[in-house]
């Protein structure tokens, strides 16, 4: 008996080694089933991102953060390129391949710090961008979201709290758009067409909701990876290895108190001219895509 039991444990070792190295077994990096929503393959803010919400909407999204963070996953993520598939014209990461312009995009906004940095270089450049708005920041900072739409800048919905979509109910989907709405229509005198899901994660039923209301969800085919407080170089690195006809690029022009986007802020003049020096024609969403930044409200 005293012989088994140190062959027992050499086995029930081995058995854990298999299971940490063998994809099939490891539960962590063990492929899901099918059903689970759509997201990003990275997570892009820290749960600290929104210290400036109010006590209720940061609680909200904190619960919404530590249920992505732990949930088990059921199915396999569905891919964007099925979605686009699925829902033309409803689920977008890029423009036509056929065209020579790329879209520069800015989520997290408006932020005192890297907003107005992000707008200087584009004036400087006379580019127009996109801008990705949430809408507790855009109540907060008004100016910084006038001053994008009186230069030319599209604006987008990027939430009302940063909300994880694929957590919230549908009610609470619409709240989430229906208040950035309600802020910005009052600040720049229209209600944005189009929507970039925090995280780029949304359900293929919000997506049919989506599509009742009018809106387009914009997300990205070139992520320069800037929340991870990049520096410049890695910032163009990363763009540079996914770029083609017709992206859409993801940078931030805010975030949260822990992130550093002067890397990001730095690249931008670097980004424009490499863009151009390669024939590419800098537009904002809508242009890219032909249609109007507005839509008619329901």
């Amino acid at each position: 008996m005293r012989k088994l039991i140190p062959r027992m444990a050499r086995i029930t070792l081995i058995g854990l080694t298999m299971m940490l190295v063998l994809p099939g077994i490891n539960p962590a990096i063990a492929k899901p089933l099918q059903g689970e929503p759509v997201h990003a393959s990275q997570p892009r803010t820290q749960l600290d991102q929104w210290p400036l919400l109010s006590n209720g909407e940061a609680e909200s999204e904190q619960a919404s953060a530590q249920a992505r963070r732990t949930r088990k996953r059921r199915a396999p993520v569905i891919s964007w390129v099925a979605l686009e598939r699925r829902y033309p014209g409803v689920f977008i990461t890029h423009g036509p391949r056929s065209t020579r312009k790329a879209a520069l995009t800015f989520d997290d906004v408006p932020d005192p710090r890297y907003t107005g940095k992000v707008l200087d270089v584009l004036a400087k450049y006379r580019v127009q961008g996109t801008f990705f708005v949430v809408g507790s920041l855009a109540a907060r900072y008004p100016a910084l979201v006038k001053r994008m739409d009186r230069e030319g800048h599209a604006i987008g919905n990027h939430s009302y709290t940063h909300a994880v979509f694929s957590q919230l109910s549908q009610e609470r989907l619409n709240r989430q758009i229906t208040r950035t709405d309600d802020v910005l229509q009052a600040l720049v005198g229209y209600s944005p067409r189009y929507v970039r899901p925090p995280y780029g994660e949304i359900r293929p039923r919000q997506l049919q909701w989506a599509q009742r209301n009018g809106f387009v969800i914009v997300n990205w085919d070139v992520d320069s990876v800037d929340w991870r407080s990049l520096s410049s170089a890695m910032v163009m690195v990363n763009i540079r290895r996914t770029l083609q006809p017709g992206s859409i690029i993801l940078q931030h022009a805010g975030g949260g108190p822990t992130q550093d986007l002067s890397g990001s802020v730095e690249a931008l003049p670097r980004i424009i001219k490499l863009l151009r020096s390669k024939g590419y024609d800098l537009v904002t969403v809508p242009e890219l895509l032909g249609t109007s930044a507005s839509r008619k409200r329901y």
